[in-house]
């Protein structure tokens, strides 16, 4: 039974940990031999959202927001006067085990303010996860925060009880993080970053050889950029992205708009709502980079830094580089029909397939899922007769996009006044 002082302090703490959004367990597959409780299922946890569009897990919280640092973006900064309380690592094992039993939850995600010392913060966290695994068998899903100063080994053990570990930088630029955050630092962040990096690679080769050998993190690490709380554009932050997931192998970089929960400091914008379009396209287009062959230059540069925010970002960049089309889906090769506005992944793997016994037509392409309103001004098949790109010009497509954009809109809103 839990008791009412554990479910203020859950109160609380959950409340507090609703602004990271750099959660989730896709990666990860810890089954159940019939000895232990749960399980951890490649497709992950489900997840709540918030009005404000935060995407929360059902059992995500911190272990304390007693905090020693100050930064400006965040409601636990030590100078803010909030109601402060903590968990001990049994309190929150006994909640992960009560949750789960009762089927509220199916894993757990735990991040906290850093008291003390970072070691003694992570070793906290560790502990819940190590009673989690060895005392109560639990075989669910767990994401650790790793926290930044902590020692090597310290993060190492995190690893060998966590499925994902994640270390989040926040700011996108070094100068601007020293400005919003005085006491962090690039390096330091970025070194927790390299060490759950080498302990994967390690991981990989050492169950390569032996196949009982421990997992570390098995589900990867991951990280969260604020956007909108400095002057940092849309080209710096998908650079960063970029350079996180080739040097450090990242699972995910999450976008999060900033809220403005400390509006009395000067060095914020001072914001009327999160920019949850700008966080989406930014999300649309990390999208591309991963499963698409986008370099970030390709999406975001010098002459364009900052994202459209009235077209997505693939359909931005064909209407940029009107010269490679309209594409022969017949000749063209896999990364040139991913370029194709209306494809996605699995439509171009099945267009390279059906080429192989014969021409692929536009009934064909529909059956593949491809959404012919948007592709058929950038593709040919030869049998087609929708004028292209070329013909109707890239300024002329713009406006019949974002016209459809804004009909789409107005009849949402249409269909909530008459529900309403």
């Amino acid at each position: 039974m839990i008791n009412d002082g554990t479910l203020e302090k859950l109160k609380i703490l959950a409340g507090a940990a609703k602004y990271d959004v750099s959660c989730a367990s896709s990666g990860s597959n810890r089954p159940n031999t019939g000895k232990g409780i749960g399980n951890a299922s490649p497709w992950g946890i489900c997840h709540s959202f918030t009005e404000d569009g935060r995407c929360v897990s059902l059992l995500k919280i911190m272990l304390t927001n007693y905090c020693q640092y100050d930064c400006a973006y965040c409601i636990n900064r030590r100078s803010n006067d909030i109601p402060r309380t903590a968990f001990s690592p049994a309190e929150i094992v006994e909640l992960t085990i009560e949750f789960y039993r009762r089927n509220y939850i199916e894993g757990l995600f735990l991040s906290s303010g850093v008291v003390k010392t970072p070691n003694h913060t992570m070793q906290m966290l560790t502990k819940v996860a190590q009673d989690l695994r060895t005392i109560h068998n639990y075989n669910g899903y767990i994401h650790l925060k790793s926290i930044p100063g902590a020692s090597p080994e310290m993060i190492r053990e995190a690893g060998l009880y966590a499925d994902r570990l994640s270390v989040n930088i926040e700011i996108p630029t070094e100068q601007n993080l020293k400005l919003l955050a005085p006491e962090k630092d690039y390096p330091g962040i970025l070194q927790p970053m390299g060490i759950i990096r080498q302990g994967i690679l390690e991981n990989k080769e050492n169950r390569r050889k032996y196949r009982n050998a421990p997992r570390f993190a098995p589900a990867g690490q991951s990280t969260q950029l604020i956007i909108g709380a400095t002057a940092d554009n849309d080209s710096q932050i998908l650079t960063l992205a970029s350079s996180l997931y080739r040097q450090q192998n990242l699972k995910r970089v999450y976008y999060s708009g900033f809220i403005p929960v400390n509006s009395y400091d000067k060095r914020l914008p001072m914001l009327v709502q999160p920019p949850l379009i700008r966080e989406n396209r930014l999300y649309q287009a990390d999208w591309l980079m991963r499963f698409y062959h986008f370099k970030v230059e390709e999406i975001v540069n010098d002459n364009h830094p900052d994202l459209d925010l009235e077209l997505d970002p693939k359909l931005s960049y064909a209407l940029r580089n009107p010269w490679m089309f309209p594409i022969d889906i017949n000749k063209a090769d896999y990364e040139l029909i991913l370029r194709i506005p209306g494809i996605g992944v699995k439509s171009a793997q099945l267009i390279i397939a059906a080429r192989n016994f014969g021409r692929v037509n536009s009934g064909q392409l529909l059956k593949m899922g491809v959404v012919l309103k948007r592709a058929k001004y950038f593709l040919t098949c030869n049998e087609l007769s929708s004028p292209t790109i070329n013909e109707i010009r890239p300024e002329g497509l713009r406006r019949l996009f974002t016209e459809q954009t804004k009909g789409k809109k107005k009849d949402r809103n249409y269909g909530q006044l008459k529900l309403f």
